[in-house]
């Protein structure tokens, strides 16, 4: 895998909006996001088209592509954000040109919706890409030291870490109200013990499994698959999307399984029921309720990377990233 450069103080963040447009967010929360960045020592560029709109709050695919594009073009630009997730980030593969990324290696960090486009440039150009914050996740204030720590740790740095549970974490409308937030104690969870290491995949499983199919799938070899759904899930859609997904897999090293929202009903029966029907599961390790996903705080995890997982001991390491 080719690991672009590493962001440096003073570099270029372009912000972009392959899925849903900026114009959902507010003048306040984008200030706050753009100041975030800026304190960390970075400039914030926008993307041309980001904040025009269609009926369902996205632009064209033209505008995605052509914003994607000159981000990657741009010499300038060190490192890409998304706006926010979405629906249709997958609309663009077939008019992307890998080509032209696989040529200007650069930081492409997102979650959600993003999924299909990171795991697909990772797929086809052999570039690593990111599993982590949009640039709208840098407006909220509590749950922001954590998240804003591996964000840096990942993308800034190159020597090996350690990913370690947050001390609490939150399932509210943050966005909504940033003062009167619902916070609890963080606990990482181990469904079966065991170390294990390989090739980091993953992010949201509903949207890497729109990938199935198509040439934009990766091969799934000696895998390490981080996965999370968001609150539209439900027990029975997570348990026939990660069926789905572990038939794709030639060689499962181990699997992460993100924090559920509260709205899914997902329980920890639920999990365990879902999880005791896979064989495959009794002999690998597996980790849940992890700090990733569409809960606050969030890790950042690299799409193509090389991680450890000791599931025994509650421990993500990061090895090649």
């Amino acid at each position: 895998m080719q690991i672009p450069g590493k962001l440096t103080n003073g570099d270029e963040i372009r912000i972009v909006a392959p899925s849903r447009s900026a114009c959902i967010l507010s003048e306040e929360g984008i200030k706050m996001a753009k100041e975030r960045l800026e304190q960390l020592g970075f400039t914030v560029s926008f993307g041309r088209h980001i904040f025009e709109k269609d009926l369902q709050n996205s632009t064209s695919i033209e505008q995605r592509v052509e914003d994607l594009h000159d981000a990657f073009s741009d010499e300038q630009v060190k490192g890409i954000l998304s706006v926010i997730g979405g629906f249709n980030s997958n609309e663009l593969l077939p008019y992307i040109d890998f080509e032209l990324i696989k040529k200007n290696p650069k930081i492409f960090c997102g979650f959600s919706d993003i999924t299909a486009i990171a795991n697909a440039i990772t797929a086809k150009t052999g570039m690593v890409t990111y599993s982590g914050p949009h640039f709208s996740s840098f407006q909220m204030v509590k749950g922001q030291e954590y998240q804003t720590h591996f964000f840096t740790q990942c993308l800034m740095h190159d020597a090996p870490f350690e990913m370690k549970p947050s001390s609490e974490w939150s399932d509210d409308a943050w966005y909504l109200d940033q003062e009167n937030r619902n916070f609890e104690e963080t606990v990482w969870k181990t469904y079966q013990a065991g170390t294990a290491g390989g090739t980091l995949w993953g992010g949201n499983l509903c949207t890497l499994n729109l990938l199935q199919g198509t040439d934009y799938m990766p091969t799934l070899e000696n895998a390490v698959l981080f996965v999370e759904d968001d609150e539209m899930t439900i027990p029975e859609t997570f348990a026939r999307d990660l069926t789905s997904l572990l038939q794709t897999v030639k060689s499962l090293k181990a699997l992460v399984i993100g924090r559920f929202q509260r709205a899914s009903n997902m329980s920890e029966e639920q999990l365990l029921f879902i999880l005791d029907k896979h064989p495959m599961l009794k002999e690998i390790p597996v980790l849940y309720d992890v700090d990733f996903g569409h809960t606050q705080p969030m890790f950042t995890f690299p799409i193509g990377g090389e991680v450890l997982v000791d599931a025994s001991a509650g421990v993500l390491k990061l090895v090649r990233f």
